[in-house]
């Protein structure tokens, strides 16, 4: 990133999955880098590889998922390269924290919310001193309070009666900002948000929405936002990554990603959006099977400007300003920039 040092490096990282059809190519060769304190913006259709992406970088790949390539530089670390003992007690739910999609299906339906508020801070809270087994009265004293002071910064009223509730007896957007305030308990530095308002209503998505950047600019915390909905990246990210068929296509700061997109598949999905007295327009083709994905840009086969070229190699980024990346060997762009 230039005039910046990335925070989190995501290095040609390449994943695959055995599967009794043979092995999907989810990953290929994907890179993105992030700030300290930005929230990136994570796009693309379903199954584009975003949430593999997301899980990497946590850590919680499935059992038949294979890193077949790349690296993984978290604050100047390789996770990829650290042992899973080491990255589990160090780095997994401590300084990378995750939201998932599914608030309910995140909590157990047995416990009080207290209760497992209780074991997050057991083992992730920020005052539990490295290789520590027990759980002492002052220290769950403390993270106690700690708990209720952030249940009431996620707007939560009335925390210490909530804590007495099961997860069955919140409402969604409820659900989720005990989520959001799990995520932050532990005072992460990075913190992936996997499509955190799908299953919530519009109005009660805005509040979310408008929460977490809050509480991210409050604490200091990276977020790695993934979503298919452009709204909704528009609304809450400084940058956006766009990916398509497991590879990342493009990435800009908000505002040019909307208003200056270079690459083929960025503008037509732009184009592809909704707006009053046009006709929908949709992208030709078909999104490729990962099992047997074209080569090259997987983008090609359904790219208007695909040349020979395109289909014989994987185009390295370029840089169209300062940063915008975009991987395509015919991108669009505007005069000044075809000329530098």
């Amino acid at each position: 990133m230039e005039g910046d040092a990335a925070f989190l490096d995501v290095r040609s990282v390449s994943v695959s999955f055995g599967t009794e059809s043979g092995v999907a190519r989810v990953l290929d060769q994907v890179s993105l880098s992030m700030r300290q304190g930005e929230i990136m913006g994570l796009v693309g259709e379903s199954g584009c590889g975003k949430t593999t992406l997301a899980r990497a970088i946590l850590g919680v790949l499935p059992a038949n998922a294979s890193i077949d390539h790349g690296s993984l530089i978290f604050a100047g670390e390789d996770l990829f390269a650290l042992d899973p003992a080491e990255a589990g007690e160090r780095i997994r739910g401590r300084a990378i924290t995750f939201i998932p999609q599914d608030p309910y299906g995140s909590f157990s339906p047995l416990f009080t919310v207290g209760d497992q508020l209780s074991e997050l801070m057991r083992w992730k809270s920020p005052d539990r001193p490295a290789g520590e087994r027990g759980y002492t009265r002052a220290r769950r004293r403390a993270d106690l309070a700690r708990t209720l002071a952030m249940l009431r910064a996620v707007q939560l009223p009335d925390p210490e009666r909530l804590l007495r509730k099961y997860p069955h007896e919140l409402s969604g957007g409820q659900r989720q900002r005990v989520m959001i305030a799990m995520a932050l308990l532990p005072e992460p530095r990075l913190v992936i948000a996997d499509e955190p308002t799908t299953a919530l209503d519009v109005t009660i998505q805005a509040q979310i929405l408008k929460l977490l950047r809050n509480l991210a600019t409050q604490t200091g915390a990276s977020v790695l936002f993934t979503t298919h909905d452009l709204g909704t990246a528009w609304e809450i990210c400084d940058r956006i990554t766009v990916m398509y068929a497991g590879q990342e296509a493009e990435t800009a700061e908000v505002r040019r990603f909307f208003g200056q997109p270079a690459h083929p598949y960025t503008r037509m999905l732009l184009d592809s959006l909704p707006t009053q007295g046009s006709a929908l327009a949709g992208i030709p083709g078909d999104v490729p099977s990962p099992f047997a994905p074209p080569p090259g840009c997987r983008f090609h086969p359904r790219c208007p400007r695909a040349a020979a070229l395109c289909s014989a190699s994987h185009p390295a980024p370029t840089h169209p300003a300062p940063g915008h990346s975009v991987r395509c060997h015919h991108p669009h762009l505007h005069p000044a920039e075809e000329s530098a």
